[in-house]
């Protein structure tokens, strides 16, 4: 736990989670995690942590966002070779972290890698992915409100494990610091989504590779924020997912960007009236 503690810091972003913020706080902390940023986007004093030893709560008094927020929050913890991103309401299994800075340990060419993620019932959440082409962009997109479980969407929430990567979740991996810093941190023209495949993307561009440790395990209790705020969630992933399709799109596949933002918007349309099958 040791080499945890002195290499390791994490940033949370937390956004009204309650006790569920506790929960992930406790279990980094038994992991061997001490230095801790936690980035309060609600209203100032709302966060259930405050005044603990080795936790910085950073309130900007204003919803930052995922990204922008964790850039805040790295910016405060500034001696640490290897920098853990974790949403609030995550759980963090015993010698996950340790894991994964092995991983990194062992894997010298992996730039960032994440764990991983299960649901409260245990079962595997498809948190490793592949960048989307247009056309797999757009049939997932078309196909997966109302056909969940279409071959295009399979892929693109690809099963591959405990190798190289296209991208993993954002709700909680661990990126050596030099990269982070390299590639800019955080893009913080994405309010909230798609900034871990974007991350993940210009981290794959600086050289560097993304990797998937089966043996780190966390459960993600998901959802909370989208639960407050819905169709805000919901217009924010399809917005998110556009910029993303806009901004990395090159050669042929930015001829047919257009196309592709097209269908996510009509991929929207569905989803906001069929609220209950919006999926990701």
């Amino acid at each position: 736990m040791s080499d945890v503690a002195t290499r390791v810091a994490a940033v949370i972003v937390d956004f009204h989670s309650g006790e569920t913020l506790t929960a992930c706080v406790e279990s980094l902390r038994s992991n061997g995690v001490e230095a801790l940023a936690v980035v309060n986007n609600g209203t100032p004093g709302s966060t259930a942590i405050d005044h603990q030893p080795g936790v910085i709560v950073i309130e900007p008094r204003v919803n930052l966002g995922y990204g922008r927020g964790v850039n805040r929050g790295a910016a405060a913890l500034r001696n640490h070779e290897l920098l853990l991103v974790s949403n609030p309401d995550v759980v963090v299994h015993d010698d996950a972290v340790a894991h994964l800075v092995r991983y990194l340990d062992e894997h010298p060419a992996v730039g960032l890698v994440g764990p991983q993620i299960l649901t409260t019932s245990g079962e595997i959440y498809p948190s490793v992915r592949v960048f989307p082409n247009p056309v797999l962009a757009a049939l997932h997109a078309v196909t997966a409100p109302w056909w969940p479980s279409n071959p295009w969407s399979a892929r693109y929430r690809s099963p591959a494990r405990n190798g190289r990567v296209d991208w993993v979740s954002g709700a909680f991996f661990l990126v050596r610091r030099e990269i982070f810093e390299a590639v800019g941190g955080f893009d913080e023209s994405y309010f909230m989504f798609a900034e871990d495949m974007d991350l993940c993307w210009r981290v794959t561009a600086s050289g560097a590779e993304i990797g998937a440790c089966d043996r780190s395990v966390v459960t993600h209790v998901e959802g909370l924020s989208r639960q407050r705020e819905p169709r805000a969630m919901t217009i924010a992933h399809h917005r998110s997912a556009m910029h993303f399709e806009w901004q990395t799109a090159r050669g042929l596949r930015r001829l047919l960007a257009p196309l592709a933002i097209s269908l996510l918007a009509l991929r929207l349309g569905i989803v906001l009236l069929r609220p209950q099958s919006a999926t990701s």
